[in-house]
């Protein structure tokens, strides 16, 4: 077990398969102890853990004393989405699990902690799809929503993309690094790449500094992540499916943001849910992250992300 896990365990959870399970739930706290502050509850995105905050912390950028989620002022917790494998839990039958279903394990898990009422929901690309899973669920759980770089909803063109993740994590061949090099080309942009590389080759002349790159992430993550973990969670994203009906009937004001040039969960997506809640929905908004980087600008575009953190948690339209 990691420092700073916790872990409970949920027995006899009904799965919206039908299918009953019994697993452990870890979390991780930040900031202030619980009960003592307003709880702000991160979902971590496709590769991320609990491990959101401190000097190991993957969103430390965001998270900690002063900055826009302030351990000061609040108390943090992210919970791992079970079978991510950062407390070594891992899930064979990863196809019986939905991002619906994984939503209902954080409110189980919410709900084991004493807490039926949150300051903010805060997530990434799938966390921040889990999040909606969470509100329609539950549309009082939090005051406020900011779901970064995200949908409600698998689009085509998104389960497109995971299905060409699946097929190559069936090779038998490197399967999770082959899987990421196509994984990253979804997370940032031909001009991104064009400006950093520029044609150039590596050291040895051999093969361009692009191609290193993307070798290099492929195994980068071999090394920190399980191929059945990785099945698990490009599954979860080809199953996002928060009722559109519902969306207006959460309580919480939404900050949605966006990143301009997002190829994953594109803009464009996000400009229309906003325009339809807004309709009917007067404590909704949008935030746009301008960058070249794509998907991955809401990791890091910190200066333009704390921004909006901070407005987004402190005003009250």
């Amino acid at each position: 077990m990691k420092p700073g896990l916790t872990t409970i365990f949920i027995e006899n959870h009904l799965l919206f398969c039908g299918k009953q399970v019994s697993l452990p739930l870890s979390y991780e706290l930040f900031g202030q102890p619980l009960h003592s502050a307003p709880v702000v509850l991160l979902n971590h995105a496709l590769t991320g853990n609990s491990t959101v905050g401190g000097e190991n912390g993957w969103w430390k950028k965001a998270v900690g004393a002063g900055k826009p989620i302030d351990t000061e002022k609040y108390t943090i917790l992210c919970f791992n989405i079970p079978g991510n494998g950062y407390d070594g839990f891992l899930i064979e039958n990863y196809e019986d699990f939905t991002a619906k279903d994984i939503a209902s394990l954080f409110l189980k898990g919410l709900e084991l902690l004493g807490l039926n009422e949150i300051l903010a929901v805060v997530g990434g690309s799938v966390g921040g799809a889990i999040g909606w899973e969470m509100l329609v669920l539950n549309p009082n759980l939090a005051q406020k929503f900011i779901p970064l770089a995200t949908d409600f909803k698998t689009t085509d063109w998104l389960n497109a993309q995971c299905l060409v993740q699946k097929t190559l994590l069936e090779s038998t061949e490197k399967p999770l690094q082959k899987a990421r090099m196509h994984a990253m080309l979804c997370y940032r942009t031909p001009e991104s790449l064009n400006l950093r590389f520029q044609g150039k080759y590596h050291m040895d002349n051999k093969i361009l500094n692009s191609q290193d790159w993307l070798i290099y992430h492929g195994e980068a993550l071999s090394n920190r992540f399980s191929l059945e973990a990785y099945r698990l969670m490009n599954h979860l994203l080809m199953t996002i499916s928060a009722d559109e009906d519902s969306l207006t009937e959460i309580s919480a004001e939404i900050h949605l943001v966006a990143v301009d040039t997002d190829l994953f969960f594109p803009a464009f997506e996000t400009r229309k849910c906003y325009g339809d809640l807004i309709k009917t929905k007067k404590n909704v908004h949008y935030h746009e992250i301008q960058s070249i980087h794509g998907h991955d600008a809401f990791l890091m575009e910190y200066e333009q992300l704390n921004r909006i953190l901070e407005i987004s948690l402190t005003d009250n339209h």
